[in-house]
């Protein structure tokens, strides 16, 4: 874990050091990746819970005290 502290402050000290062109660019490549990253996420519990519906494993309801028990 220490070591991967020490990477990630080596990585900070270098992007620090950037032109702020630079750091901008870093930016925008980071956003895009998170979102797509989460784009991902939200795909793959998308077609989890079709699987999970198709299979009758997932269950539905509008009572309060069913799905506190669903829990």
């Amino acid at each position: 874990m220490r070591t991967q502290a020490l990477q990630f402050n080596n990585i900070v000290e270098t992007i620090y050091g950037l032109s702020l062109e630079e750091r901008l660019e870093l930016r925008n490549l980071l956003e895009h990746n998170i979102a797509d990253t989460r784009r991902n996420e939200i795909d793959g519990n998308y077609k989890k819970s079709q699987e999970e519906h198709e299979s009758g494993r997932l269950k539905f309801s509008s009572n309060i005290n069913k799905l506190k028990k669903m829990l």
